[in-house]
């Protein structure tokens, strides 16, 4: 894509939140060098070849060779550039803060580049990290550079979408011009540019992810009525979320939420709060909330097959969500340590998981096809929505298994079909 504004993007960060951002803003016509600290990571881009799994991603970076470059030189990525984002990770401290050394890591790096016309962080950051920045940039004698929060609102399995076709873009910006330049970034961007100022900026992502939170913890909170009262939390919340002042997203039961943000970020605007004095009651309570779904479904598991000495349990999936080979924070490492802790032999299927922990995992086996993973087994837990599951002849698979026991931690099966082919089922808040 020709892009007559086309500017010249340094991008500081190949995790997933920097290659979206990088990816994109090539496809929009920026020139821009993404910079990492990792070597084989940057050997790898530089051969086209993505880390992890991402929809469209490697399409992107294959597609814009002549605007996407690669580098471990700070140097190399900020000559000659306009722009520069931060988009490296900020991973909990053990007091729970948001640990920011590598965005001040980088901020050192950029007081070297007076030529730059702004910097943008993407990473979520605390608020008051943009003030911190900008006293550095001043301090440096950069007080002529911009400075601009930019968060990201992509969810994994459809980041460059997201990116691409947002339902908004957040600039926060003490300065039209700042703000004007990050917006002409995105000037091919199908989606609004919502201006304000950073330190709102900087609260909008954290406070975004606690409200989505907030809605699949309340709905595990409802499922435990309705396995008590005989409801169906389908229906219930299929009719709630009907409501166009609430809608459906995030009021699926199941066992809880993981992956990179959701948990990092609820615990650092709870910890945000407390640094300030203040409790933040309804955070806490759907953080617990969270905590405690999967051990329920154990729980319910355990009861139904008299103990878990002894038995072969299978998990199916691993990936914190379908359509991601993403672990950070999956309920799975829950799932799997308290089974081993129980006594079970634990199987796994997973299409895509990429293991990075050797604990619990080391004392798991590994198949690549279910089938082969449910053969002789006790009882098996859906852990992740994988849409392969639906496709499996259940009937066969029960005639293969010691005992088909199986608990539906996403609801992704049919209550009756299971029933029907010889599975005792369980499910999250379904009769």
């Amino acid at each position: 894509m020709d892009n007559p504004a086309s500017r010249t993007i340094a991008v500081f960060g190949a995790g997933y939140i920097g290659l979206v951002t990088g990816a994109c803003l090539a496809e929009l016509g920026h020139r821009v060098v993404v910079r990492d600290i990792v070597p084989a990571k940057v050997e790898a881009l530089s051969r086209g070849e993505v880390p992890f799994h991402e929809p469209g991603l490697s399409e992107l970076i294959l597609g814009n060779t002549e605007r996407l470059r690669f580098t471990l030189d700070a140097r190399e990525a900020l000559a000659g550039a306009e722009v520069a984002y931060v988009c490296v990770d900020t991973p909990p401290t053990p007091a729970g803060d948001a640990d920011l050394s590598r965005v001040h890591a980088v901020v050192d790096d950029l007081v070297s580049a007076p030529h730059l016309a702004a910097v943008v962080v993407k990473s979520t950051v605390p608020i008051g990290t943009g003030d911190r920045i900008r006293e550095r940039l001043d301090r440096a004698g950069l007080s002529h550079v911009g400075y601009a929060a930019n968060p990201e609102f992509t969810a994994e399995g459809k980041a460059v979408s997201d990116f691409l076709h947002p339902d908004r873009i957040i600039v926060g910006a003490d300065d039209d011009a700042t703000a004007d330049l990050v917006a002409d970034l995105h000037r091919d961007v199908d989606g609004p540019v919502v201006r304000m100022d950073v330190h709102s900026a900087e609260l909008a992502k954290l406070t975004a992810n606690a409200l989505l939170m907030t809605r699949i913890s309340f709905a595990n909170e409802i499922a435990t009525l309705c396995e008590v009262t005989g409801a169906d939390i389908e229906k219930v919340m299929g009719a709630v979320g009907m409501d166009p002042r609430i809608g459906p997203q995030f009021l699926r039961a199941g066992l809880g939420w993981g992956g990179s943000c959701f948990p990092k970020d609820g615990v650092a605007l709870k910890q945000l709060a407390s640094n300030d004095g203040l409790y933040l009651q309804l955070l806490t309570a759907v953080i617990e909330v969270n905590n405690l779904q999967p051990r329920r479904a154990l729980q319910r598991l355990k009861d139904e097959l008299g103990g878990f000495g002894g038995k072969r349990v299978v998990m199916l999936g691993m990936a914190f969500k379908a359509g991601t080979d993403d672990m950070r924070q999956a309920p799975s490492a829950v799932v799997a340590s308290r089974l081993l802790a129980e006594g079970a032999e634990v199987r796994c299927w997973d299409p895509l998981a990429r293991v990075t922990e050797p604990e619990p995992w080391g004392r798991t086996t590994r198949y690549d096809d279910p089938r082969e993973a449910l053969a002789g087994a006790h009882a098996a837990i859906v852990v992740t929505e994988w849409p392969q599951l639906r496709e499996l002849d259940w009937a066969d698979v029960a005639d293969s298994m010691a005992a088909p026991v199986l608990f539906d931690g996403r609801n992704l099966l049919d209550p009756a079909e299971m029933r029907a082919a010889g599975f005792t089922y369980l499910s999250v808040g379904r009769s």
